[in-house]
């Protein structure tokens, strides 16, 4: 069976605060993988009026989101883990339901977008606490990527009101 945790983590950290904090960014790494896929899905399915607008919003949020991907996963190997991106390990572990349209209206659509996003920042944000503490490379990542989703959320929210 293949190890989870290597025998290293980054200097100045200790080898059981790196695999700490490894395992909270695992978390990260499921909920932007899953963020993604959510958002490509949009992409392809929405329809409406405003359909061009929002195809075209979505296609540099996913970009960023993937780039995100891959900063947590990088982490996760530099501090001695092993970042999983497969998708048996993402289902079991996650916390919440999938998403629940496919061909929908654009409002439709960004409502439950919007409550992706919420759900993924405040997750972002209770690791951001708990890391902060430990890692404060690992928080500045995590800071960067919140200050993007947050950006992202305010682009649907927008669209949103009325």
């Amino acid at each position: 069976m293949a190890q989870k945790y290597s025998d290293y983590t980054v200097p100045g950290l200790g080898q059981e605060n790196g695999h700490e904090v490894a395992g909270l960014l695992q978390g990260r790494l499921h909920a932007l993988n899953d963020l993604q896929l959510v958002l490509k899905h949009v992409h392809w399915n929405v329809v409406g009026p405003t359909f061009i607008a929002v195809h075209e919003m979505l296609d540099p949020q996913t970009q960023t989101v993937r780039g995100f991907v891959d900063e947590v996963a990088e982490r996760i190997a530099t501090l001695g883990g092993s970042p999983s991106g497969l998708t048996g390990e993402l289902v079991s572990a996650r916390n919440w339901e999938d998403y629940p349209l496919h061909k929908a209206g654009v409002q439709e659509h960004l409502a439950e977008l919007e409550k992706v996003y919420t759900g993924v920042i405040e997750d972002h944000r209770d690791v951001l606490s708990k890391v902060g503490q430990i890692d404060p490379i690992t928080e500045d990542l995590l800071i960067g990527q919140v200050k993007e989703l947050e950006l992202f959320q305010w682009f649907i929210r927008s669209h949103l009101e009325r």
